[in-house]
């Protein structure tokens, strides 16, 4: 009896040893898999998650995560700096911009120097940072960066008459985007072999000027003349695509420098719809056309008296250096005579959007300010035609590299030794485009009914604007579909500086009515020599105008 008790009992107790064991490897399998869930989920976490899981107030006081932390310490640690970037930056500035300042003295200006300069005690505080993708050849920084400071800056002024005044610049107020390269990556400390430097975007930049015991308002145009070099200073040292190099280590840095890459030939062919200025009569439009806002890169059109639907056609040359951020910009202004001319509006078109070789036509509307966008009231519209050529690059021939005069810019541009292709600009001569031009008008679609019965009789005038040739096609009876299929051919002496303009009329027994019209240069024939295009009626309700343009050519040269 006690045999099979003892029996019973062990077997019972080795039943549950057994159950006992598989019960706890059981437990340590499930351990093992939520860990590893746990492990995987953990992986998979970003750092919006960590976020969440992990309260700010437990971080680490090395770790920051977030831009406001960044920038609070970036800025902590450049108002320690400030004392000594001061005193480093200040005799720097002076040497480096009292030559540039001879530069681009006005004609009240005989010299202007700096007296005194002091950065002041207030650090740029900055608002943003981004690192850009560079490739594998260098880093790209950008910083925002505000500056409300308290600078000593004082100018030596002479001017033309023989006065010398003391001016202070006051109340600096400056806002915009500092880029910062680190270009190429070495394997050497300090890993990068040069450092440039630009500013890549002037959102606002303001000051006041003063002469010390005195009024500056005492001559005029002193003001205006001191506040223009001290912006065309800054625009040319500063501002991209300008970089300023700082080499690192030894090595041939001339790459990273500005370089002309190429050429943009800009027509500014006319305007529509101007806002007038005048109180009697209407505005007295010109236009101000740039890439870089420098005097002397600056190109001013003629003034054409009391008209709001100016042409202009007018072709200017500029110099490109960075196509991917710069922008050609367009100011239409009132004329006042004597007095300051007044804007009517303003326009830019990024140079990113042109594609190199072809032509590209443009109606840009205006505004008020191109920063602050806040009137929408309508200005206007501007009529532009783009034409860029890069220098040395597969493909893409500018058929006009040897054949214009050189431009002022491009003289003072020009090396001997300059590999880039502008040195080919000092072989070009001055061409008259002479060729055949054959016009096809093809038909036109839905014009504006002009008659009582809601039908007009359409026909075409075609106008050389500055050859004065005239030609016009057949009247095409009641109908806002005419087909007229009719070719004229044109002998054409200046095409690169002629105009077409097609106009259409509704013929009526006792006169004519004026529907719309097309304005075009004949820079696109030109180029592509062939092609066919529908065109919109400027100043009518509806309407196109179908359009099949060959050109000919029998270029005439002549030596410069």
């Amino acid at each position: 009896m006690a045999f099979l008790t003892g029996m019973i009992f062990g077997i019972a107790f080795g039943i549950f040893l057994v159950m006992a064991f598989a019960r706890f490897e059981h437990s340590r399998a499930e351990q093992r898999r939520e860990l590893a869930i746990a492990v995987t989920q953990y992986s998979k976490l970003t750092v919006e998650g960590l976020r969440k899981l992990l309260p700010p107030e437990f971080y680490p006081s090395w770790v920051v995560f977030t831009r406001r932390q960044k920038l609070k310490w970036l800025n902590c640690e450049l108002a320690k700096l400030w004392p000594f970037i001061d005193q480093a930056a200040s005799e720097l500035i002076k040497t480096s911009l009292d030559p540039v300042f001879e530069q681009y003295k006005s004609l009240v200006l005989d010299s202007i120097r700096f007296s005194k300069l002091t950065l002041g005690t207030v650090a740029p505080q900055f608002t943003g940072i981004e690192v850009l993708e560079d490739g594998s050849s260098g880093i790209t920084m950008e910083l925002e960066m505000e500056w409300d400071g308290n600078p000593n800056i004082v100018l030596d002024i002479k001017t033309t008459f023989g006065v010398s005044l003391p001016i202070q610049v006051k109340n600096i107020g400056f806002s915009g985007v500092f880029r910062i390269i680190f270009k190429p990556l070495v394997s050497e400390f300090p890993c990068f072999g040069a450092v440039c430097y630009s500013l890549r975007e002037k959102r606002n930049l303001d000051f006041t000027l003063k002469v010390v015991g005195g009024e500056i308002s005492a001559i005029p145009g002193l003001s205006d003349a001191i506040e223009g070099t001290i912006r065309d200073t800054i625009e040319d040292t500063l501002t991209w695509p300008y970089r300023k190099v700082i080499p690192i280590l030894p090595g041939d840095y001339s790459d990273l420098e500005m370089k002309p890459v190429g050429i943009l030939d800009v027509k500014l062919v006319q305007a529509r719809d101007l806002k007038n200025k005048d109180l009697v009569g209407k505005s007295d439009p010109f236009a101000l056309v740039y890439i870089r806002p420098l005097r002397n890169t600056t190109r001013k059109s003629k003034t054409i008296n009391n008209d709001l639907n100016p042409i202009w056609n007018e072709s200017y040359e500029f110099i490109v250096e960075d196509p991917s951020t710069q922008f050609v910009t367009v100011k239409v202004f009132d004329d006042e005579g004597i007095q300051s001319s007044e804007l009517i509006g303003c326009a830019r078109v990024s140079l990113s959007q042109l594609e190199p070789g072809k032509v590209k036509i443009v109606w840009l509307d205006l505004l008020k300010d191109l920063d602050v966008q806040r009137d929408v009231k309508p200005r206007g519209q501007v009529h532009l035609e783009l034409l860029y050529f890069p220098y040395n690059v597969p493909g893409i021939v500018n058929p006009f590299a040897h054949k214009f005069a050189l431009t002022a810019l491009e003289k003072a541009l020009k090396t001997d030794t300059d590999d880039t292709g502008a040195s080919a600009i000092e072989k070009r001569k001055n061409v008259i485009m002479r060729g055949v031009l054959s016009v096809t008008v093809i038909s036109a679609e839905d014009l504006p009914p002009m008659d009582v019965m809601g039908r007009t009789d359409p026909y075409v005038v075609i106008y050389l604007k500055k050859q004065g040739t005239k030609l016009k096609t057949r009247v095409v009876n009641d109908t806002l579909e005419p087909i007229w299929n009719q070719t004229f051919d044109l002998v054409v002496e200046d095409g690169l500086h002629d105009l077409l303009i097609f106009e259409v009329y509704d013929h009526d027994t006792f006169g004519k009515d004026y529907i719309g019209r097309c304005i075009m240069t004949l820079t696109r024939v030109i180029m592509e020599r062939e092609f066919r295009d529908t065109f919109p009626l400027e100043g009518a309700k509806s309407g196109k105008l179908n359009l099949l343009l060959k050109w000919t050519a029998q270029p005439v040269y002549r030596d410069t």
